[in-house]
């Protein structure tokens, strides 16, 4: 059953985070983007068209965040599950873990997905646009404000400190000081 989420904003490192955690602990761990990069592919579309259909048929996105939920309750599923809405899972089905919130400033997250995902004017502008969306797609779709922290048990800024700083944060809450 899972024992943290792991949410964050795109380029806030919510990967790094989990992969450490994972590294420290020996853990397995569930990412919402891959189940969503996974179903695209199992229907023949590319990340693009697959939002898009998700944006037309809001079954779809329910569908994926259900699954991630069974994955969150299943007791013998990964012990973190990372994705933008999987501390509001956990807080709304009651599921007793640690709910983390990665929060990296704009200009910060914005670098980090550009230099992962190319550099140019339009791919800033691409994940504002994109980021706008999914906040009304959820706010539409759940009535959740992905900007609330009120799930989460521990926000962490990860602007300045380093990967391995902010993994030691974490460890810490989870009572591995080292």
């Amino acid at each position: 059953m899972v024992r943290i989420t792991v949410s964050g904003l795109p380029g806030s490192g919510t990967s790094t985070l989990v992969r450490g955690i994972c590294e420290a602990r020996g853990w397995s761990a569930l990412n919402g983007g891959d189940v969503f990069r996974e179903e695209a592919a199992s229907r023949g579309l590319s990340v693009a068209e697959f939002s898009q259909l998700c944006k037309s048929d809001p079954a779809v996105d329910r569908e994926l965040d259900s699954r991630l939920v069974e994955a969150m309750e299943d007791v013998s599923g990964p012990e973190i599950v990372e994705s933008r809405l999987a501390g509001w899972w956990a807080y709304r089905n009651n599921i007793d873990c640690l709910r983390i919130w990665v929060d990296v400033e704009l200009d910060e997250r914005l670098d980090r997905v550009t230099m992962r995902e190319g550099d140019d004017v339009r791919r800033r502008e691409e994940s504002l646009l994109r980021e706008e969306a999914d906040r009304q797609r959820y706010t539409e779709l759940y009535g959740i404000d992905i900007l609330s922290m009120e799930p989460y048990d521990l926000v962490i800024d990860g602007t300045k400190p380093s990967a391995t700083d902010v993994l030691q944060v974490v460890l810490t809450a989870m009572g591995d000081a080292s």
